[in-house]
C-alpha cells in the first residue's frame, strides 16, 4: 500500500473539493480512450506500442525531403505526432478526477468508471498498451525512439496513487488489482534493462530524475522494495550532484527556458522526498556532506514563484506567461515542510491550465491523491 511515512506539519484538505467533483462528472461521460485508437504511420512498432516524436525537432530546410530533422531547443513542433501522449495524459486526468471524487464520496460510480479506464486501458487484449517505450520520442531521420522518451510516462505515476485509492472499491477486482501490478512490474522491468532505459537513468538533468520518479513510483506500487531502495540511495548520491551550492540547477538554468525546467526538475525532486521518505531515512530532512538538499533548492526558487518579476535569468522562450501553474510540489512541500507560502500559492493558481506546455510538464494532476487525507 502506497501512504505518506512522513508526518505533514501542514494537514492536507480537499480545499477545492466543489470543483474536483464538477472535474469528475465531466470525466463520468469522458470516453474511454486507448493507444490503440490512433497510430502513426512513421512507427515502427505495432498498434499496441506507444509512440511519440521528440518535441524539438523540425524538417531541415536544406534538404529536399526535411530529413533528418535538427534541433531548435525549447521550440516545441505543433506537427509532431503528439496523439499517444494526449491519450496517455487523458486517461491519466479522468482516472485521477474519479478516483477523488471516490475518496470524497465513497459512491462506486466514479470507481466503477476510473477502472474501466484503467482496464481497457493497461490490460484489454484488444486495446492494451504494450509495457514499454521503445518507440518514444523518435526523431524523423534519426532514430525509431530514444530513451528520452520515458519521460512521457511521467503521467503514469497518478495513475498508482489513483489504483490504491480504488483498491476498496468492489468493481477493482483481484484480477484488475493484480494485473495493474504485473503490468508496472513489466514496465519498470523494461525501463531498468532496456538500452533506453539505462541511458535515461544516466542522464544528469531533469530527464534522470523524472526516471527515478517513475521507478520509485513503480517500485512502490508493485512492492519491489530492493529498488525503492536503489532509487533513495540513488537520489542522496546521484540526483542530489545536479544541484548547485545556492539551491539552482545548472542544467536547467542553461536552458532555452530556464524558469519552467528550474520549476521541472524542483517538482520532481519534491516528488521522490515523498515517494521514498521513511522515518530512518527522511530525503525531506537530509542534507548531503556538502550541503545539497531539497530544502536548498526550494529556498532557490520560492522568491521566484512568489514574485516572477524578480527572475533574474532571462526569460523562456516560448510559454513564459503560463508559469507558475498548480505544480504538485506546492502542495507536498507546503504541506510536510509546513512552507505556508508554497501552499497558499497552489490554491491560488487555476486548478488546470489551459496552456498545453503547462499541463504537459505538470506530472501529477491531484497530488492530494498520493497524500493520506
Amino acid at each position: 500500500m502506497i501512504d505518506c511515512a512522513v508526518e505533514c506539519k501542514i494537514k492536507p484538505r480537499w480545499r477545492d473539493k466543489g470543483w474536483v467533483m464538477e472535474k469528475a462528472k465531466e470525466a463520468m461521460t469522458a470516453p474511454i480512450l486507448h493507444i490503440t485508437d490512433v497510430q502513426s504511420s512513421e512507427s515502427t512498432g505495432g498498434i499496441h506500442d506507444y509512440y511519440s516524436n521528440g518535441d524539438y525537432w523540425w524538417p531541415n530546410p536544406d534538404t529536399p525531403d526535411g530529413l533528418p530533422y535538427i534541433q531548435r531547443d525549447g521550440e516545441t513542433n505543433p506537427y509532431n505526432f503528439n496523439a499517444h501522449r494526449i491519450i496517455l495524459r487523458q486517461m491519466r486526468t479522468n482516472v485521477a478526477y474519479l478516483a477523488s471524487a471516490y475518496v470524497l464520496t465513497k459512491e462506486e460510480q466514479y470507481a466503477r468508471r476510473a477502472v474501466a479506464h484503467l482496464k481497457e486501458f493497461f490490460l484489454d487484449e484488444k486495446t492494451y498498451m504494450a509495457p514499454h517505450l521503445s518507440y518514444a520520442q523518435a526523431i524523423s531521420g534519426i532514430c525509431t525512439g530514444r530513451g528520452i522518451g520515458i519521460i512521457d510516462t511521467l503521467h503514469l505515476v497518478d495513475v498508482v496513487f489513483a489504483a490504491e485509492k480504488l483498491k476498496s472499491a468492489s468493481c477493482m477486482t483481484e484480477e484488475i488489482y493484480g494485473g495493474l501490478k504485473d503490468w508496472f512490474s513489466r514496465y519498470l522491468g523494461w525501463m531498468l534493462t532496456s538500452p533506453n532505459g539505462i541511458q535515461e537513468m544516466n542522464k544528469d538533468n531533469n530527464h534522470g530524475v523524472c526516471f527515478f520518479v517513475q521507478a520509485a513510483a513503480f517500485a512502490r506500487f508493485t512492492d519491489n522494495e530492493r529498488i525503492v531502495d536503489f532509487c533513495r540511495e540513488y537520489y542522496k548520491k546521484g540526483l542530489l550532484r545536479q544541484e548547485a551550492a545556492d539551491g539552482s540547477f545548472p542544467r536547467e538554468l542553461g536552458r532555452t527556458k530556464p524558469y519552467n525546467y528550474s520549476l521541472f526538475v524542483v517538482d520532481n525532486m519534491v516528488s521522490l522526498c515523498h515517494l521514498l521518505s521513511v522515518p530512518e531515512d527522511n530525503l525531506w530532512e537530509y542534507e548531503s556532506p556538502d550541503g545539497r538538499s531539497i530544502k536548498k533548492a526550494l529556498d532557490f526558487l520560492t522568491p521566484y514563484l512568489l514574485d516572477k518579476e524578480s527572475w533574474p535569468y532571462p526569460p523562456d522562450v516560448m510559454h513564459f506567461d503560463a508559469f507558475p501553474a498548480r505544480h504538485g510540489f506546492l502542495l507536498l512541500a507546503g504541506c510536510v515542510l509546513g512552507r505556508r507560502e508554497l501552499l497558499e500559492l497552489y490554491y491560488r493558481l487555476p486548478g488546470e491550465s489551459q496552456d498545453e506546455e503547462a499541463r504537459r510538464n505538470i506530472a501529477s494532476r491531484q497530488p492530494l491523491l498520493w497524500m493520506d487525507t
